[in-house]
């Protein structure tokens, strides 16, 4: 089960390939603003920069351990998107979750597809 932690919906996952989930549908993620999703026990953090670009992390800060990620301000450092934590502004890679302000801390990131109008992250 999947659940949009923001929203009082649940979403049933679709059966996907091994170790893919199907998430929400596109046009719910709103552009440059995160959602929190609860994938099989996994608390992430989804950001749609653009009509056609959508990124997903832990949603767990890695300087902080609290579950805030989904607050956090996107940007970017050349062409590289980013999210800075909201806590401390840590600025991570929303690619490969290498933390640029500090080299001591790495963000899990997820894989993203889209797969008939949906959001599908694998873990």
């Amino acid at each position: 089960m999947t659940v949009i932690l923001e929203r009082e919906e649940q979403l049933t996952s679709a059966p996907t390939e091994s170790g893919w989930h199907r998430v929400c549908p596109l046009d719910e993620l709103e552009p440059a603003w995160g959602e929190a999703a609860l994938i099989d026990g996994v608390q992430v953090a989804l950001f749609r920069l653009d009509a056609d670009n959508v990124y997903a992390v832990a949603q767990q800060d890695p300087a902080t351990l609290a579950n805030v990620m989904a607050r956090g301000i996107t940007g970017s450092r050349g062409s590289r998107p980013t999210i800075a934590s909201p806590l401390h502004k840590e600025v991570y890679d929303l690619q490969t979750g290498e933390c640029y302000s500090n080299p001591g801390l790495r963000l899990p990131a997820f894989k993203t597809r889209m797969v008939d109008g949906f959001i599908e992250v694998e873990l």
